[in-house]
């Protein structure tokens, strides 16, 4: 039995639709801000981003939904506030444009435990502020004996690095990649883990001056080109006024 032509039409313009949605469909990230272990009566922030003009993110928890935000500056921001083990769990966001349902991101864990443990200081070697190619050393350092750390990258949807007891985090060879918000937060196991406050931040920045002189060598490039062009056109301006009398 032959389909209706207009059927037809409707079923192309379908697969069509579903051939762009696919091959445009944004990739989405979902991290916490700030990252780590939030104490109860603490608060923090989901933070779902893509590089999107308009739309909409859900907010899951568990598979189930939590809220709805609109985007805003390519981002929705969930605010936790006055945290109990309710709000522990996995969550995650779908984004969403004109009712279809785009992209999904991964899972990021919010834990809520008390702090029994001193706050850590983080600090860098051989600064926060290095240029690409060096080896960075981040140290997290605790009064408690037996405490290991956790290294969080903000932006990042789990933990950055696991810091064993007595031992630093080394970079090496780091680029434009590695720059960023940097803190760290302790725990000791005992009969359960107890937690530490996190550190305050620490930036860092790479100085990369390979895009830099690149630009310049294009500058310098478009100006000899210039430079000849205005020499060429001198000695041809001669060639062209003077002529047979």
């Amino acid at each position: 039995m032959m389909l209706p032509v207009t059927q037809v039409l409707a079923f192309g313009a379908w697969l069509v639709a579903q051939s762009k949605a696919t091959l445009s469909a944004p990739t989405i990230s979902i991290f916490q801000k700030p990252a780590g272990v939030i104490p109860p009566g603490g608060s923090t922030t989901i933070c779902c981003s893509c590089q999107c003009d308009e739309g909409e993110f859900d907010l899951y928890k568990g598979g189930r939904w939590v809220r709805t935000l609109e985007l805003r500056d390519s981002r929705a921001e969930f605010s936790i506030s006055n945290a109990t083990q309710k709000d522990a769990g996995g969550y995650s966001c779908q984004y969403r444009d004109g009712g279809a349902v785009l992209a999904h991101s991964e899972t990021v864990e919010i834990r809520v435990q008390e702090f029994r443990l001193p706050e850590p200081v983080l600090s860098v070697l051989p600064g926060h502020n290095v240029a690409a190619g060096a080896d960075v050393v981040f140290r997290c350092t605790i009064a408690h004996p037996n405490a290991g750390c956790f290294l969080y990258l903000e932006g990042w949807v789990k933990e950055f690095k696991f810091i064993p007891k007595d031992e630093d985090c080394k970079l090496s060879h780091v680029h434009k990649g590695n720059e960023g918000r940097y803190s760290c937060q302790c725990f000791a196991r005992n009969v359960s883990f107890e937690w530490s406050a996190v550190s305050k931040t620490l930036d860092l920045v790479v100085r990369d001056y390979t895009w830099n002189n690149v630009v310049r060598l294009v500058l310098g490039a478009g100006v000899l080109l210039l430079l000849g062009l205005i020499v060429a056109e001198a000695m041809c301006t001669p060639c062209r006024t003077t002529g047979p009398r």
